[in-house]
């Protein structure tokens, strides 16, 4: 299952971050991930939202730059080791992760994880034949 990851493009300057984060409250669209690449003149904003396509719709609408990405969330166990164990599944079959952040999940014994692939649907293949559950839209809709 790949989800939908909204990536917006900012200038790095003071006030930028709150102007995205505040048009997405006030359309009443949920942060669930996110992460924010920068250089000293711009950044990229990579995040997973409750309504993707909405969220997309909107920055257009304010002329923001926003592209959107499919990439796969899992779940990986909160202990020593979780990561490295997912990791080395994908390594084992060869699958490349291009970067990776952590998820927002609320009462869980499990940490989140949002990868970005160069080939989603085979680690989709590859980590639900290793048994590693996979986060679908659903899921986070529901979060």
């Amino acid at each position: 299952m790949k989800i939908k990851q909204i990536s917006v493009f900012l200038e790095n300057r003071k006030g930028r971050l709150y102007e995205i984060c505040s048009l997405l409250g006030e359309a009443g669209i949920n942060i669930r991930a996110l992460t924010i690449a920068e250089t000293e003149t711009f950044g990229v904003l990579r995040m997973v939202v409750d309504k993707p396509a909405q969220a997309a719709e909107l920055f257009r609408k304010h002329h923001v730059t926003v592209n959107q990405t499919d990439v796969v969330a899992v779940e990986v166990p909160d202990t020593p080791g979780g990561l490295a164990n997912v990791l080395k599944i994908l390594s084992d079959q060869n699958v490349n992760v291009e970067y990776m952040y952590g998820f927002v999940k609320k009462f869980s014994e499990k940490a989140l994880l949002v990868f970005r692939f160069d080939d989603p649907a085979r680690a989709h293949q590859v980590l639900m034949a290793a048994g590693v559950t996979v986060i679908g839209e659903k899921d986070i809709t529901g979060l």
